[in-house]
This record gives C-alpha cells, sequence and structure tokens, in this order.
C-alpha cells in the first residue's frame, strides 16, 4: 500500500483502528523513508506494541515478533540447531554404516536449522515489520549484539556462511524505561515518546473498537479511565483494559456507568491489575469518579 505522506499514514493505521498521534505518524514515516528503526519509549498499555500490529496489517505485510526478556541470548533471537533431530539423524547415519563429510554437511543443511526472529525477518521475500519488544528488558550485551545486525541486515551462521537480508525489514522497538538504553541505540533509531491519549483521541480509539458503542456511554467510559490515571495507581489502566472495561460493560447491558455501584466495582476487575490498587479504590471513590464523569 502507497503512503506518500505521514497523513496517508496515519489514515492507514486509522483503518486498522489504531488513532496515531501526529507526532508519532511523523516519526513512523521518516523511520520507513529513510530505512531506520524506529524507538517506541512510553509506559506500559499506551499502545506502543499496537503501532507494529496496525503498520503491518496496513501494509499487508507480516509482523514478526521478538519478545525480549533478562536473559535472552542470540541463539533464542537468531537461530538454533534442532539437536533432537540432529541426534536422531546421527543415530540412523550410524545404523546405515555412514560415515564422515555427508553426514556432517546433512546435519548442518536448513533442514535442521530452528529460525528464530531475527533470522526469519531479513529471510522474508518482502520487507516485514520486525517488533523489537521490550527492549529494555534484555541485557546490554544482547543490545549490543542487536546493534550489529541492525546496522547490517546480515548473519552470519558459521555452518552455512552469511545470510543477507532479501528485503530490509521496518523495525520497530519498545521500551517501558525499566532500564536506560545505550547511547548507540538511541543514535541509531528515529524516537517517538507514546503518552497516554487525550480524551478526544481516546474516544476515537474507542469508538474504531467498538462502533456500535452510544456516545454518552463512550464519554463515561473514558472520562472514568482518565480520571482513574490521576489516582495514586500501582499499575494505571492503559488503552487495551480501558477497552476491556468498555467491552465488560457492553457485555453486561450497562448503559450508565453510574446505575449500579455493584457492577461497577467488579467490573474495575478489568481496570485495576494489582491487590493494593483494587483495595485503595473503595466503592466510594468509584462512585465519584464516575459522578464526575458521567
Amino acid at each position: 500500500m502507497c503512503m506518500s505522506t505521514w497523513q496517508d499514514l496515519r489514515d492507514s493505521l486509522a483503518d486498522q483502528g489504531y488513532v496515531a498521534a501526529p507526532d508519532l505518524a511523523m516519526a513512523l514515516h521518516i523511520a520507513i523513508g529513510l530505512g531506520r528503526p524506529l524507538l517506541l519509549e512510553g509506559a506500559a498499555g499506551v499502545g506502543k506494541t499496537e503501532v507494529a500490529r496496525a503498520l503491518a496489517e496496513a501494509r499487508g505485510t507480516k509482523l514478526i515478533r521478538l519478545q525480549c526478556y533478562e536473559g535472552l541470548d542470540a541463539n533464542h533471537a537468531i537461530y538454533e540447531w534442532n539437536y533432537q533431530r540432529q541426534l536422531l539423524a546421527i543415530r540412523a547415519a550410524s545404523e546405515a554404516g555412514e560415515t564422515g563429510k555427508a553426514v556432517e554437511e546433512r546435519l548442518f543443511s536448513e533442514d535442521y536449522l530452528l529460525q528464530r526472529p531475527l533470522l526469519q525477518a531479513i529471510r522474508q521475500e518482502e520487507p516485514p515489520v520486525l517488533l523489537i519488544d521490550e527492549i529494555d528488558r534484555a541485557d546490554e550485551e544482547f543490545e549490543a549484539y542487536l546493534l550489529e545486525v541492525l546496522s547490517d541486515f546480515q548473519i552470519t551462521i558459521p555452518e552455512l556462511g552469511t545470510i543477507r537480508a532479501k528485503a530490509r525489514p521496518i523495525v520497530v522497538l519498545t521500551s517501558n524505561g525499566t532500564r536506560d538504553l545505550s547511547d548507540a541505540l538511541r543514535r541509531r533509531c528515529m524516537y517517538a515518546h507514546v503518552d497516554y491519549p487525550d480524551r478526544q483521541t481516546e474516544l476515537a480509539i474507542l469508538a474504531a473498537r467498538m462502533p456500535g458503542i452510544e456516545a454518552a456511554l463512550a464519554g463515561q467510559i473514558v472520562g472514568f479511565v482518565q480520571s482513574l490515571r490521576k489516582e495514586e495507581l500501582e499499575k494505571k489502566p492503559g488503552v487495551a483494559e480501558m477497552l476491556d472495561f468498555a467491552a465488560a460493560l457492553s457485555g453486561l447491558g450497562i448503559n450508565d456507568i453510574t446505575a449500579d455501584p455493584v457492577v461497577l466495582q467488579a467490573s474495575l476487575a478489568t481496570l485495576l491489575k494489582t491487590q493494593r490498587d483494587r483495595a485503595n479504590l473503595t466503592e466510594e471513590v468509584a462512585q465519584l469518579l464516575a459522578g464526575q464523569a458521567a
């Protein structure tokens, strides 16, 4: 799909249900145009990961996701050999009396290669969207290795040689800010900060995801959630939680969040995800916030 301007890109994302702020759409447009990775920072739940999903759908291309975590190493991110199949093949070759270089070459061929996300991404015929999610959870050693891959878009497998990208992936990295990222990574990336949406944007998101919702109820839901984010919470509800809240109320047939305090309190299971937050937001406080949102 042709997206010649950042406005075209923003409209394409909106068609997929993602309402992007102008600065985010512009940063993504520039990153694609320059062939550079885009680093998205912001609190958990503001929709960073959804950017990559919506972009892949808008472009009609594959989304490949690498979920980062502490201890992630190159084997799990790039490739591994299927050792179990190799052992079975060695046993079969031994029973058949096969030995030597031919057996070794067969064992370290494509048939026994397990492609992990980074290798998958550079072997696509059409440019995929490569999502490197929560890069801040990986350690600095892996981050340094990732810089090398993102610079050259090629991977060397000793037994097979160097594999170069057939089509340069569109790379989106996300970070929740749990640790500082290196200056080297930041230099190589375009950058955008994704914040909680303002009222009008969040209403647009809700309307895009639940087109049949009544305007009055949508206003109550967004107003309630935005007020809730101003409370002293361990985990503020993100956009995904807001959508779950709306879906729960709709499924319960609720048209006014102030109508039934018991139902409202029970539906907070979609918004509050720690025991302390649930305990601190009493029914009285919830009713007060609901009344202000109505």
